[in-house]
């Protein structure tokens, strides 16, 4: 996973480079949470642009983080996504609380 922070607005982007599934969600989760406990930001973005795999252990990973950065005062989106990654978060409900948008316009 990468991450980039932009500090004028405050944006983090956690951009996932690997399949997301039990074996890497450990490691995703602790950078993850490193991250935006680090910066303290007020967007998160997860970027799947890299992700071509995701299993229900991925929907544990998004939730969580969300609560996190709620918790934090930042609200969590997801940018990237592909039709399998965005049928799998569309059956899991998670559309209905976290938005999908579109990176290129919040980062120029």
């Amino acid at each position: 996973m990468e991450s980039k922070f932009y500090n004028k607005d405050k944006l983090l982007v956690l951009k996932l480079t690997e399949e997301i599934d039990e074996c890497s969600v450990q490691k995703i989760r602790r950078k993850a949470d490193y991250e935006i406990e680090r910066y303290m930001p007020k967007e998160v973005i997860f970027d799947f642009d890299s992700v071509t795999f995701m299993d229900s252990a991925g929907i544990g990973l998004i939730i969580g983080r969300y609560r996190l950065a709620n918790m934090l005062g930042a609200n969590l989106e997801i940018t990237n996504v592909s039709e399998t990654i965005k049928k799998i978060l569309e059956m899991s409900g998670i559309l209905k609380i976290i938005p999908l948008t579109e990176l290129e316009e919040r980062v120029g």
